[in-house]
């Protein structure tokens, strides 16, 4: 199957009405066909995974060509330079947090590049530092607890950062190596407690969502 082809397959299976409404739930549309991403992982389970193809669906720059991009790509054959291109080319949450999520946590760039886009500023590539953390603490089982340790620092100090998509990957983050165990529970907790005292609107809604969830575990 090549570009071309999936690509009419994509509108075919594309919703006037579904794009309409991806604006309400934070997605730009202007790029985007309307498929609602069952289907998009009913057409990769079809495909399965083919790196070239998926190569050739990100260049597009179809909103839903990219996304099953990340669903179709080998995890194995992602050079760190395709790393930073893709993520460089993120512009909505939806593609960063399925890129992170079916593909980029998978390979062994994923903690640094964790490290490294939680400093950025634009805001999706910040996203990403942020959607990694959170994908690797629910998906990366054999990862010692001392990766996630390394993270409580950088979660506290990006806490001020108001961008919506930012703040939001900031809570997730916690929440989600919070969860991971009894030993990083009670740390996150602390992490929480600490940001909670930075005494700015998006750290006081970052520390008190993650308390919530995380004191009633």
């Amino acid at each position: 199957m090549n570009a071309s082809t999936v690509i009419e397959k994509l509108k075919e299976i594309s919703s006037p009405v579904y794009r309409e409404g991806m604006l309400r739930f934070g997605i730009e549309n202007s790029k985007a066909l309307g498929v609602k991403v069952p289907a998009l992982r009913k057409l990769a389970k079809e495909i399965k995974k083919d790196h070239q193809l998926a190569q050739q669906l990100w260049e597009t720059e179809i909103h839903e060509a990219r996304l099953l991009a990340t669903m179709i790509a080998d995890p194995k054959q992602v050079t760190e330079k395709q790393f930073d291109k893709w993520v460089l080319d993120f512009e909505t949450w939806d593609v960063c947090d399925q890129a992170c999520g079916n593909l980029f946590d998978q390979t062994p760039f994923a903690i640094e590049k964790a490290l490294d886009y939680s400093a950025r500023e634009e805001e999706f590539v910040k996203r990403a530092g942020f959607v990694l953390m959170a994908e690797l603490a629910v998906h990366d089982k054999k990862a010692d607890d001392l990766v996630f340790i390394q993270f409580f620092p950088i979660i506290e100090r990006e806490a001020w950062d108001e961008r919506n998509f930012v703040k939001k990957a900031v809570n997730w983050a916690l929440r989600q190596i919070g969860k991971r165990n009894n030993t990083l529970k009670p740390l996150a907790i602390a992490t929480a407690e600490r940001i909670l005292q930075q005494n700015s609107k998006p750290a006081k809604w970052i520390a008190n969502d993650a308390l919530r969830e995380l004191r009633n575990r």
